[in-house]
């Protein structure tokens, strides 16, 4: 029997932050150490946290993450840390230093730089030119970083057929819904090809518009997950893989020798007593995309150095969402609503928000805006002398709110969270600096659909109706005239959604999503609305990304473009 115990350190943490990242880092090294680890395994680009953008662009925060992996380096001893950072030379690169007995024992750089959907690797790193294992005692290990390992013929296939046991990989992969089980298919078709165990260790935690989910996992050389992380939540997981049936399928193979062997630590001669844990089991895409919102929202907070949020309730579906989340992400001591009633504001609406504020333990305001409202009407009578009344008057209301949530805001401090979901930004249904003002926009990229099951999911999880159930079936409304409903401007949003599913994620034309089975003069209708609204979207707050394609980062449309379909 010859086996090696390993640390995956499932760790959250901030960009630009690299002194407290490192201090988690040294943490995180004491913790393996004392759970009998022989090597800990950190998250991609770990100490300047992941992605800096253009930090990489600031010779500074080179020199300090540099400086602070020397510094760090020289108090791991004992262990072997395989951990994230960036290296340079004439150019940067996106590297895992392998430190052991106090000292840089050797570096890899990624080779594979992905350049599609949010990463912009190749606008800043150099690939790296080799492959290379490293010697743990007489276990040879071959390091990758995130894409390194999504494709056959990255370098795993080089480093086991130079005889690698162990493929260690560490990663920033953010989430979307259907990601993780994406990823856990991809690890153990590498696992069964290169017949080794892959060890693969990723980021947690929110950043800007991204959630990193954690779902570290070990995969054995047969394809079996052994060991499964809590997604979303920061982890330190102990595995020991046993080798002699690695070691027996390298025999019958022939081994090279082209990939570079460098000797790092040494193996435990003594193991403390160790009882493997059963692999976590998968949690369902609801619960997933819900604690992901969660994170996102918490960490934006707390990392931006916010101490309590703000709502506007309307009596909707959407706020409702909005401070449910928020309620639980940074604890409903922290988060004010505030309801702005006009004429067309319905009795129903002031009493459901008034008992979500309750069932939340959330503070509750209200501040009627007709007066103001009515005093805008006044004041512009004459320059819109002649003029019937329109969606202009609509969105008065609308931006008389945003006015006056941003005042209080401003006043106290607060980070107003906006409540327009994916649907209604998709298609512009939203007022620009009315419900678009706020400085984060936490359901941005939750289709309408889905957020009546968010809201219908939290109260079965509570056991409860923490948002009251009449929210949840009242027709939508914006209530900014007499007898409004969403539906006259939208079709159904159980039909909406999936043609914006087609167009905006899926890349399809006006044909083909007519060929789905939908009308074509429909969608005609919504792909307009879509491309005629990017000057909108541009000008929204962040929102947190839970779809394969959000608007931001993911997806990058001009805003004056003449194509059509």
């Amino acid at each position: 029997m010859h086996s090696i115990r390993i640390a995956l350190a499932q760790i959250n943490s901030t960009v630009g932050d690299i002194g407290r990242n490192a201090e988690k880092v040294l943490t995180y090294v004491e913790k393996a150490k004392a759970k009998g680890a022989e090597l800990v395994v950190f998250p991609e680009l770990v100490l300047t946290g992941y992605p800096p953008e253009d930090l990489l662009l600031k010779p500074a925060f080179i020199d300090e993450n540099q400086g602070t992996l020397k510094k760090i380096s020289k108090k791991i001893k004992g262990i072997t840390a395989v951990i994230g950072f960036v290296d340079r030379d004439d150019s940067i690169y996106n590297a895992a230093a392998v430190v052991s007995g106090g000292r840089i024992n050797c570096v890899y750089r990624k080779m594979l730089l992905p350049n599609y959907g949010v990463f912009d690797e190749q606008r800043y790193f150099t690939p790296g030119a080799e492959p290379i294992n490293f010697m743990l005692g007489d276990v040879k290990i071959g390091i990758g970083i995130c894409e390194d390992i999504w494709f056959p013929y990255g370098p795993a296939k080089a480093q086991c057929r130079s005889g690698a046991e162990i493929i260690v990989n560490l990663n920033a992969s953010p989430f979307n819904y259907g990601k993780s089980a994406l990823r856990e298919k991809m690890l153990i078709e590498r696992a069964r090809e290169n017949k080794v165990p892959v060890v693969y260790v990723n980021n947690v935690g929110g950043q800007d518009e991204l959630v990193f989910d954690g779902h570290s996992l070990v995969v054995n050389e047969n394809g079996e997950v052994t060991t499964r992380g809590e997604p979303f939540t920061e982890e330190l997981l102990i595995t020991e893989l046993e080798l002699s049936n690695v070691r027996s399928l390298r025999k019958r193979k022939k081994i090279s020798d082209k990939v570079k062997c460098y000797k790092a630590g040494v193996l435990l001669k003594k193991k403390k007593p160790f009882k493997e844990i059963l692999p976590s089991q998968p949690i369902e895409q609801i619960e997933e995309v819900l604690r992901a919102l969660l994170l996102g929202t918490s960490d934006y907070v707390r990392k931006n150095g916010f101490k309590r949020c703000i709502v506007a309730l309307s009596g909707g579906v959407d706020s409702a969402l909005v401070v449910a989340i928020a309620a639980e992400a940074v604890g409903a001591e922290n988060v004010d609503t505030v309801f702005m009633p006009t004429v067309y504001s319905s009795k129903e609406s002031e009493e459901d928000s008034k008992l979500l504020a309750k069932n939340l333990g959330v503070e509750f305001s209200n501040i009627s805006i007709q007066p103001l409202f009515e005093e805008y009407l006044k004041t512009l009578k004459a320059s819109f002398k002649g003029e019937a009344p329109d969606a202009t008057e609509e969105n008065l209301q609308a931006r008389i709110r945003g006015n006056m949530i941003m005042a209080i805001s401003n006043k106290f401090g607060h980070l107003v969270l906006t409540t327009g979901n994916k649907s209604e930004m998709s298609v512009g249904y939203a007022t620009l600096y009315g419900d678009m003002a706020g400085g984060f926009a936490v359901i941005k990229d939750v289709p309408k659909t889905m957020v009546y099951e968010l809201c219908r999911y939290i109260n079965k999880r509570a056991g409860k109706e923490v948002i009251p159930e009449r929210i949840i079936t009242k027709a939508p409304s914006a209530e900014l005239k007499e007898n409004q409903f969403d539906q006259d401007t939208l079709p159904p949003y159980d039909v909406l959604d999936p043609i914006l599913k087609a167009y905006v994620e899926d890349d399809k034309s006006i044909e083909d999503i007519t060929r789905m089975g939908f009308k074509g003069r429909v969608v005609k209708k919504i792909v307009g609305m879509v491309d005629s609204s990017e000057y909108k979207r541009r000008q929204a707050p962040p929102g947190i990304k839970i779809t394969t394609k959000a608007f931001g980062k993911d997806r990058r449309m001009p805003i004056t473009n003449r194509f059509k379909g």
